[in-house]
């Protein structure tokens, strides 16, 4: 593992997200402690998993923060997550899975699946936040910081809705590239997604992207 404060920085195969595991661990305690919430949105009570060739991204952003809402018996929870945010994205090959448990009617768990950015067009997203929880992925950095104060970031800065103490811990990097990514999430929120070769399936029992 190479880490460079300027420049192109390569880490593979990382823990959580996007970080060394240590680094990652603290940021989502600290936003933790300081009461830090993700999306402005309650989030539902089931965790997706996506995948995806590759991911490239501008203006890329991180903090640890907290996911709120109900499970799936309706009481109230909160989940740690890495917020990660790009001004813009592109996405290669994009599976995005969710698995609903013990339906009626003898159903049992149902797979929704979708697939996007499988042709020539990539799937694009601009004010792009992911609300993460696990990531595997190779990641190169350009001209990142770490240890910035959140309140400091811009262009994207903190979620819109969010709450986050401006002097806490955060990163950022000029871009962002991921390949073979594996992640985790209770919310993606984005100003602007297309989906080229939007496929959508529903299946019975578990097949998840990865």
């Amino acid at each position: 593992m190479s880490s460079q404060v300027r420049g192109g920085t390569r880490w593979k195969r990382f823990a959580v997200v996007m970080v060394p595991s240590v680094i990652a661990t603290a940021a989502v305690g600290v936003g933790l402690a300081q009461g830090a919430l993700a999306a402005s949105f309650s989030v539902s009570g089931q965790e997706f998993k996506v995948s995806a060739d590759e991911l490239v991204g501008q203006d890329f952003v991180q903090y640890g923060s907290v996911a709120t809402g109900k499970d799936l018996k309706g009481k109230d929870m909160a989940a740690p997550v890495a917020v990660s945010g790009f001004s813009e994205a592109t996405i290669t090959n994009m599976c995005q899975s969710v698995v609903t448990p013990d339906l009626p009617f003898g159903l049992g768990s149902v797979t929704l699946e979708l697939h996007a950015g499988t042709g020539k067009d990539k799937v694009y997203a601009k004010d792009l936040y992911l609300d993460v929880s696990s990531l595997g992925a190779d990641a190169e950095f350009t001209n990142i910081d770490i240890g910035v104060a959140a309140g400091a970031l811009k262009n994207p800065g903190i979620q819109p809705g969010t709450q986050a103490n401006p002097y806490g811990f955060s990163q950022r990097a000029e871009v962002a590239k991921l390949s073979k990514v594996k992640q985790q999430a209770w919310a993606t929120t984005a100003g602007t997604f297309k989906l080229p070769d939007l496929k959508l399936s529903l299946h019975k029992g578990v097949k998840e992207c990865y």
